[in-house]
């Protein structure tokens, strides 16, 4: 069964809530609600930070959780359309998992594929670095910026990029990557 939504506390026996998220993102792009008793404005924006959908303190009164329950469900729903991003001759499938490029599946190591749903996920917009690592390999990360370069250079590889290209991801000195929908369409002659 796949859910349309995950409602966590943070505090847990086993697994924070936190890792717990971290680990369905994994598996399934799935919007997550944190439910917790810790309400203090740093614990929300960490929470948000470490990409929750929306960040519940407890006490809170049934109406007000179906109400943002109804919220993230409009957005996640706004955001997927069909769940496929085209680039020229590159389709990324974020629902199936799967990229092909000249109608040939580019194999992708679990980290490669992570890194390209994520900006593929968001395209056509900054994904600035930090997001980019701490969404990919944990907050621990989230200064790693060589790190996240080669992982970057690697994945454009994948895609077709003549060593020294971006290809389809553009960088943002100093502040992050964009999946460039609109200059795949530019180098491959295809029509806004």
């Amino acid at each position: 069964m796949r859910p349309d939504l995950v409602l966590l506390d943070i505090v847990m026996p086993d697994l924070d809530g936190i890792e717990v998220m971290r680990q369905l993102r994994e598996w399934r792009p799935v919007p997550v609600i944190l439910l917790t008793a810790r309400g203090s404005t740093a614990d929300k924006a960490r929470g948000l930070d470490l990409g929750a959908d929306d960040y519940v303190a407890k006490p809170f009164h049934p109406d007000e959780l179906a109400a943002r329950v109804r919220a993230v469900l409009r957005r996640a729903a706004g955001s997927t359309g069909a769940g496929i991003v085209r680039l020229g001759d590159i389709e990324i499938d974020l629902e199936r998992r799967i990229v092909t490029r000249h109608g040939e599946l580019v194999s992708l190591s679990r980290t490669e594929w992570l890194l390209l749903q994520h900006l593929a996920a968001n395209a056509g917009r900054v994904v600035l670095h930090t997001e980019l690592l701490t969404k990919v390999w944990g907050p621990e990360y989230r200064d790693d910026l060589q790190y996240l370069r080669v992982w970057i250079s690697r994945v454009r590889r994948k895609l077709g990029a003549a060593p020294g290209e971006p290809g389809p991801i553009t960088t943002f000195q100093g502040i992050g990557y964009v999946l460039d929908i609109e200059g795949a369409r530019r180098r491959s002659g295809i029509a806004r």
